[in-house]
């Protein structure tokens, strides 16, 4: 039932969103984008009160199955450390996510009138595609707990990658999904609206947002498929964000079993960490350029997060059994560390010229 009370309440959430807060197609402002994400963080962030008291009188069940990570019944205190620790390093990473968004709405040229859709339905994807991930990576941890230390090598060998070597400016049309689906599907050259898909000859599909060339593009495609359906390049922008997200979570994910394999606080914590991306986007995507030490930051994170999985053990008998929360308190320093840096590196820069 705590699994139903929960996807009923983020399904509710967005509903709400998109339904009612959004219907109409709208550009995001910073005002409107900043007032989203303090939502969306008090929320995260009082959850984590609703699990104390859950994990401690074990609701429904909650805290009665010992967590394979560290061997111990999960408490309000653990659980609720677990939890947070969970959504920070979770919250971290998927501001590396906004770098990529950025570029692909850049590449595609996608109007700022409907970013917030394709953030929309690209994060509501990647709900279903974590969960199930989550499930498949907890089934694994609870019958081969040595899975933990594979996880533990991808993500120092994640962290040495994005320390050391410089990530290359793809081509998103290059992206095999993206090829694969312009093989299988006829894709417009222009935008239609919001639609992600438009039907050849239709009202829609004539009411392009770029006229010249692409609509003679269009039209010549229309003419040759009369009543086919198309897809739209906005299409083409959510598989990639899809795409992105799956990519993304290859990292993420092992990192958040690093700190619990409960179901629940994993699944938690994730959801609530990408819930708050697509306001967190509209804050930091003209910005993200000017932090030059915050992929530094999250590389040291995932690093940290690794060596933590591999020594969970000594690391425990040294700090006791809350050592959950000095590793909370390491990784918000060492983010602190790379916004900071950054921003007194941008002042010196500015002072400079």
């Amino acid at each position: 039932m705590i699994w139903v009370a929960f996807i009923a309440f983020v399904l509710l959430m967005l509903a709400l969103d998109l339904g009612v807060f959004h219907r109409h197609a709208h550009i995001v402002s910073t005002r409107e984008a900043l007032g989203w994400s303090a939502v969306w963080l008090a929320l995260g962030l009082a959850f984590s009160v609703l699990v104390y008291f859950g994990y401690e009188h074990h609701w429904l069940g909650l805290g009665l199955a010992v967590d394979p990570v560290d061997g111990q019944l999960n408490d309000g205190a653990s659980a609720a450390e677990k939890y947070l620790t969970g959504y920070v390093v979770e919250k971290s990473l998927s501001v590396d996510n906004i770098f990529v968004i950025a570029m692909v709405f850049s590449f595609f040229a996608v109007p700022p009138l409907y970013q917030h859709r394709v953030l929309f339905w690209g994060i509501l994807g990647a709900l279903i595609m974590r969960g199930i991930m989550i499930g498949l990576g907890a089934k694994l941890i609870a019958e081969f707990h040595w899975v933990l230390y594979v996880f533990a090598a991808f993500l120092i060998l994640t962290a040495i990658k994005m320390l050391f070597f410089r990530d290359e400016q793809t081509d998103p049309n290059k992206n095999i999904v993206v090829r694969i689906t312009r093989r299988l599907f006829p894709v417009t050259s222009r935008f239609h609206g919001e639609h992600f898909v438009v039907r050849a000859g239709s009202a829609a599909a004539r009411e392009g947002d770029l006229p010249g060339a692409a609509a003679e593009r269009d039209e010549a495609l229309e003419r040759a498929k009369p009543g086919v359906l198309l897809l739209t390049p906005l299409s083409l922008a959510l598989i990639m964000v899809e795409t992105t997200d799956v990519i993304f979570a290859v990292d993420s994910i092992p990192a958040i079993f690093a700190i619990t394999a409960d179901p629940f606080l994993v699944f938690t914590s994730n959801v609530f960490a990408i819930l708050g991306l697509r306001s967190l986007y509209f804050v930091l995507a003209d910005m993200v350029q000017k932090f030059k030490y915050l992929k530094i930051a999250l590389a040291i994170v995932l690093l940290v997060v690794g060596i933590k999985m591999i020594l969970a053990a000594p690391l425990k008998a040294a700090l006791g059994r809350h050592f959950n929360l000095y590793l909370l308190t390491v990784v918000l320093g060492i983010i602190a560390a790379g916004v900071i840096g950054s921003m007194l590196a941008g002042r010196r820069s500015a002072n400079s010229e």
